[in-house]
């Protein structure tokens, strides 16, 4: 649904984008991570075609947005929506109006504006605040609205420009379960921003790892799970720094899918006759499986460690030495 060929993109001597490729397959939910200054603005900029690549070509629904011009190009933006960290409402207009706002813009009448701007705050779950002004709405009804005024046009593609980094804890779920919910319902591709690993966890199917214009590492997230030394899956299920543990050798074991709900540790136990202990431990669902991490301190040292890593590697769990003592 969207691919991004080679992009490269340059502001004077700053090099933003440097032979950036990335696919998301149609009705995916597809997260790039970066911390600030990665590139990731300059990315969605030229996805919704605001601006253009230096090289490479940004194609969505078999169309090459790079390629347009005029009156060709503004339809093409009208099949792809934007959702803002900020919202962009426009403060003296009532939810119902900024969302007719977007409708009027892709030519809508007067009365389709009124009925089809309702039907918006409806699926958004906010038909009551309809008559609301933005000033009288909570962070989260606003960013309800933004999204509603994103799917006026009905777009084939959404997406998220750190969305949700506004937003308390609670409130992020509750919008981030609203654009799954959506993708899920209207058959949306969504492409989100952010530097957050939660957002990615809950909802995401794939994610791009973008760092000084260039992409560390991509992939479906429970193929991340199971890469040695991604640093993606690693930012996913954070345990921290490992403890110092004299005659200890501390393993970080990485879980994806059916071996996430076996008695591993406590076959490794019982079988090696280990006295394990568990340092710390992180278990999501993601993709509808189950998938993290757990460190565990192995009593011996270097040989009952690498003992512990095979017998966990024939079993199907990644384990990785972070110190042995």
């Amino acid at each position: 649904m969207i691919t991004i060929d080679h992009v490269s993109r340059s502001y004077g001597d700053v090099r933003a984008l440097d032979d950036v490729s990335i696919q998301v397959g149609r009705g995916e939910i597809f997260g790039v991570v970066g911390q600030s200054g990665a590139g990731k603005s300059t990315l969605l900029r030229l996805v919704n075609a605001i601006e253009r690549p230096d090289s490479g070509s940004v194609v969505v629904d078999d169309v090459e947005l790079s390629a347009l011009q005029g009156r060709e190009l503004r339809a093409a933006r009208h099949r792809i929506g934007m959702v803002f960290q900020h919202f962009n409402l426009v403060g003296n207009r009532t939810a119902a109006q900024n969302v007719e706002f977007a409708l009027e813009a892709v030519g809508r009448t007067r009365g389709d504006r009124k009925r089809e701007a309702r039907d918006m705050l409806d699926l958004v779950g906010l038909a009551h605040r309809a008559d609301a002004y933005p000033s009288e709405l909570s962070g989260g009804q606003r960013q309800r609205v933004g999204i509603a005024r994103a799917l006026a046009s009905k777009p084939d593609v959404l997406l998220s420009d750190e969305a949700t980094s506004a937003l308390d804890p609670e409130t992020t779920r509750q919008i981030l379960a609203l654009v799954q919910r959506l993708s899920a319902d209207l058959g949306l591709t969504v492409l989100l921003i952010t530097h957050e690993m939660e957002v990615v966890k809950q909802i995401c199917d794939g994610a791009a790892l973008l760092e000084s214009g260039r992409v560390v590492e991509q992939g479906p997230l429970l193929d991340l799970v199971n890469t040695p030394g991604s640093r993606l899956a690693h930012d996913l299920f954070p345990l921290g720094e490992a403890p110092d543990l004299p005659g200890f050798g501390i393993l970080d074991l990485t879980f994806a899918g059916g071996e996430a709900e076996r008695p591993t540790i406590a076959l490794l136990a019982r079988d090696l006759g280990l006295d394990v202990s568990i340092l710390g431990a992180t278990i999501e669902t993601i993709g509808g499986q189950q998938a993290g991490r757990t460190r565990l301190a192995i009593p011996g040292g270097g040989e009952a460690t690498a003992q512990a890593v095979t017998f966990l590697a024939e079993r199907g769990v990644r384990a990785e030495a972070v110190s042995s003592r």
